[in-house]
């Protein structure tokens, strides 16, 4: 016997399994599916269904259901923290006096709200082509402490009262792992190089109310669920007075503000000697976890960090900049001590999550993982790097030989992938970008990523990006390294589903695992890849129930 109590009819049903198979219709029972099934299987089946009182019946009328959309790296939390402050973004700024003028309006509109924090701006896409200083932002205010993120994440600029307010001054020593900009006479110009530095500012912005957090939370899962994401990955959580990142999670899962599958990378600081979690193991942490949440939440990895943003200069490469033949940017630490934070947490049995774009970085990252491995050999540690975008064919295969995954930064081809051509990279280096092809021949484990809030939250234009490789300017970068559209769905599911160590749970449409899908208005495989982009999200279902249903299109679950 069948048991349903939801029902889908006269779909095409893509359930990127191993089989490539394809179905018309669908059941679930209290959130697991019961049965998959083509026309006639259904037909067939029908007397074996046993239908729950007031089960849901919805039918397709041929659109498309796919497994619920796996993101395995982004910042929710950031994301959600953007929707009250003040845009400085290239969408409405095209030079500093625009980012002025909107953070003055947000002054003067809010004139008793403390801090003034903007995100977003870009260096490279402002008619200056350079960095705000203290000295603009001193025109918005000198006495009202401001601070605006790049859109990297990796710096920030700061005006005069914060720089006070975090006593700092032309005698303060670069911290380690960060730098500070400095004008001609060496004074402090705002400009803070990486977390270590911009963390100086940033602790001592007032800390956010948990219930307000959660509330925003939940106008960013909105937004999540709207794109098709199902299970999503906080990719650098925090638990501290300071950063409540944890309890607002924790709150807005309980509130059912956020119906989503939540995985957290942990900062690898908390996990360390000195941190809250130092003599916790991997299960101990994810037991809390799971406890706090009621199972919607779970440990993902370990994070850490060895290099910053390429847009950024903050990278570590091998060979210079192009735009800059005396920079290759700094490891963030030094091969021992990376070495030993990795061999502590191996040990203790975390995945590990390390950020790397820069090919040295990257380099450094796998020398870091082969020496615990070789040292203390782990059967399925899927340890694994995040952002990879300058990998060498010989990184890979290493990663390769010792089952390192990658998680890879794809949107990074549309939009910055000229600047990369032209500015940062120069053109051999930036076809290499994001290696996706050179990944899938080695058979290695990765999947894709937005990092939202640095590019926009779309796994359907992450697969666009892998499949057509199209730059912002319209030019094909590396078209030797685009994979297939069938390849690039699975990117977004069934892979990573088993980055998550879930495959048996999630990633594809089979029965016993857990009825997340997305309802689209076209089928990916069939339509030209040029056009996934532009495919609508009509309906998304965790659990077996809808989450999301789409109102801005003539199209009803029924």
């Amino acid at each position: 016997m069948v048991l349903v109590d939801l029902l889908i009819k006269n779909a095409t049903i893509l359930t990127l399994d191993a089989h490539g198979n394809r179905a018309d219709f669908l059941s679930s029972y209290k959130g697991k599916i019961t049965g998959v099934w083509n026309k006639e299987e259904f037909e067939n089946a029908q007397n074996s269904l046993s239908f729950e009182q007031n089960y849901m019946e919805y039918d397709l009328k041929g659109k498309t259901l796919i497994p619920g959309f796996v993101d395995t790296h982004n910042h929710i939390l950031g994301y959600a923290t953007n929707k009250v402050q003040v845009d400085c973004s290239p969408n409405k700024n095209k030079n500093i006096s625009d980012v002025l003028s909107n953070l003055k309006e947000y002054h003067i509109e809010n004139p008793n709200e403390g801090w003034i924090l903007g995100y977003g701006y870009d260096d490279t896409m402002l008619e200056e082509n350079r960095h705000p200083t203290r000295g603009d932002l001193d025109k918005v205010s000198s006495e009202r402490p401001i601070l605006i993120k790049h859109i990297s994440n990796h710096l920030a600029v700061a005006n005069s009262a914060a720089l006070e307010i975090a006593k700092l001054n032309t005698s303060t020593q670069d911290p380690e792992g960060g730098s500070f900009g400095r004008d001609d006479q060496n004074k402090l110009n705002g400009v803070l190089y990486e977390p270590a530095a911009m963390d100086l500012v940033s602790q001592h912005i007032p800390v956010p109310n948990i219930k307000d957090l959660s509330e925003l939370l939940r106008k960013a899962s909105e937004d999540y669920v709207a794109q098709g994401i199902t299970t999503n990955t906080d990719a650098a959580l925090t638990f501290s007075r300071e950063f409540p990142d944890y309890d607002a999670h924790i709150d807005a899962i309980k509130e059912k503000a956020n119906p989503m599958r939540m995985r957290f990378m942990v900062m690898g600081e908390l996990l360390l000697d000195g941190g809250i979690f130092e003599n916790f193991n991997a299960t101990e942490l994810n037991d809390k976890i799971l406890n706090d949440s009621n199972g919607m939440a779970r440990l993902d990895s370990a994070k850490l960090f060895q290099d910053g943003s390429i847009q950024g200069l903050t990278s570590a490469l091998r060979k210079p900049y192009y735009c800059d033949k005396d920079l290759v940017g700094e490891l963030i630490f030094n091969q021992k001590d990376l070495n030993d934070m990795v061999l502590n947490l191996h040990n203790r049995g975390y995945r590990i999550a390390i950020h790397g774009n820069g090919d040295h970085a990257i380099g450094s990252i796998i020398e870091a993982y082969k020496n615990a491995i070789d040292i203390s050999p782990r059967q399925d540690h899927r340890h694994r790097i995040e952002h990879v975008q300058t990998a060498t064919k010989e990184d890979l295969i290493t990663m390769r030989e010792y089952d390192i995954a990658a998680s890879f930064f794809i949107n990074h081809v549309y939009y910055w992938g000229d600047r990369h051509k032209n500015i940062f990279l120069g053109p051999e280096r930036a076809n290499r970008i994001n290696p996706l092809k050179e990944a899938d021949d080695l058979g290695i484990l990765y999947t894709l990523h937005s990092d939202c809030p640095i590019t926009p939250i779309s796994p359907l234009f992450s697969v666009w990006a892998a499949v057509n490789r199209l730059t912002s300017d319209g030019f094909v970068l590396g078209p030797d390294q685009r994979i297939d559209v069938e390849t690039a769905l699975k990117s977004m599911t069934i892979f990573g589903a088993k980055l998550n160590f879930e495959e048996d749970q999630i990633g594809t449409i089979e029965v016993d695992k857990y009825a997340d899908f997305v309802v689209l208005d076209q089928d990916p495989t069939s339509v030209e890849p040029i056009l996934i982009k532009d495919i609508q999200i009509l309906s998304t279902i965790i659990n077996g129930e809808v989450v999301y249903e789409n109102k801005e299109v003539e199209f009803e679950l029924e």
